[in-house]
């Protein structure tokens, strides 16, 4: 900050001018670019804070990271006695167990990622006050910290596609999974910015996000087939707009049938990616002096 001032006297008073036109006020909003590009020179403490996160919240308990396998393996076991064998929603649906599985992990992975997301700018609210920094890199590193978690979870469920009868095997086209996650994380990561101003203003309205992150899982197809609604247009219309609905089926088509995915999945899911990353990032950005005032 560069100062430029000069000084005189005044009846053996020294007087100093000083030209505070390039002064700003502390914790004033930043413009939109500027504020882009500090979350990129904050980039190692996004890092940093995903990792550390995750290995305290893991030392806590007795089997540590293991847990990032069983919750997933323990939701598909209920849901498939639930709705597999109780329900019979797996009829008709070719090697149910994978496409169960498949459907419960990745789903799973947004709902662990939009629900924390939500919640990192009002669970973090001392350091918050506390430090100066651009407050969109803790749901952002609350992302990162999922994703990370999520690896060896896509571990578990590739080699329970592999195992589980009748046994797929794998193809070229698992390596769209790749860029269906890189594409899913961002999607959270743009929810999550929008939930988390919300929160951080409304706390109670992350149960509502749990109540809704209920409701869109059984809207999803997790276990069961789009297919019962092919004769309700309006409920198909909804579910190819639906874009967890688009994360599964392209997943599926892509590690049990072998199959290419309809390209309207990709584009109604880099279309919601989209618009949810410009509307949570300016959304987000436009509240950046609020967080952390007292209420």
């Amino acid at each position: 900050m560069a100062e430029s001032g000069d000084s005189h006297s005044q009846g053996g008073t020294v007087v100093l001018t000083v030209d505070g036109s390039g002064l700003g006020r502390v914790g004033a909003r930043p413009g939109l670019g500027r504020y882009l590009a500090s979350l990129w020179e904050f980039r190692s403490f996004i890092l940093f804070d995903s990792r550390s996160r995750i290995a305290g919240a893991n030392s806590t308990n007795a089997l540590g990271r293991l847990w990032m396998v069983l919750n997933p393996i323990l939701d598909g076991l209920a849901y498939f006695l639930v709705f597999g064998l109780l329900l019979g929603t797996g009829r008709g649906i070719e090697n149910f167990l994978a496409y169960l599985i498949v459907g419960v992990f990745l789903f799973r992975f947004t709902t662990q990622a939009v629900t924390s997301g939500s919640r990192s700018i009002s669970g973090n609210a001392s350091i918050v006050r506390a430090f100066q920094f651009p407050r969109a890199t803790l749901p952002i590193a609350t992302n990162i910290r999922e994703l990370l978690q999520f690896g060896p979870t896509l571990a578990v469920m590739v080699v329970l596609v592999l195992v589980i009868p009748p046994m797929e095997t794998i193809t070229w086209r698992w390596l769209l999974m790749i860029p269906l996650l890189a594409v899913q994380t961002l999607f959270n990561v743009g929810l999550s910015l929008i939930l988390a101003r919300i929160v951080s203003h409304w706390v109670d309205f992350g149960n509502i996000i749990g109540f809704g992150m209920r409701l869109w899982l059984y809207l999803s197809a997790v276990f069961f087939s789009a297919r019962r609604f092919e004769d309700i247009p309006p409920l198909m219309t909804a579910m190819h707009l639906n874009p967890m609905f688009c994360v599964l089926d392209i997943a599926r088509q892509s590690m049990l049938y072998g199959q290419p995915a309809d390209p309207a999945r990709w584009g109604v899911l880099l279309a919601w990616t989209a618009a949810l990353l410009v509307i949570g990032v300016v959304f987000f950005w436009m509240a950046e002096e609020t967080y952390g005032e007292e209420r």
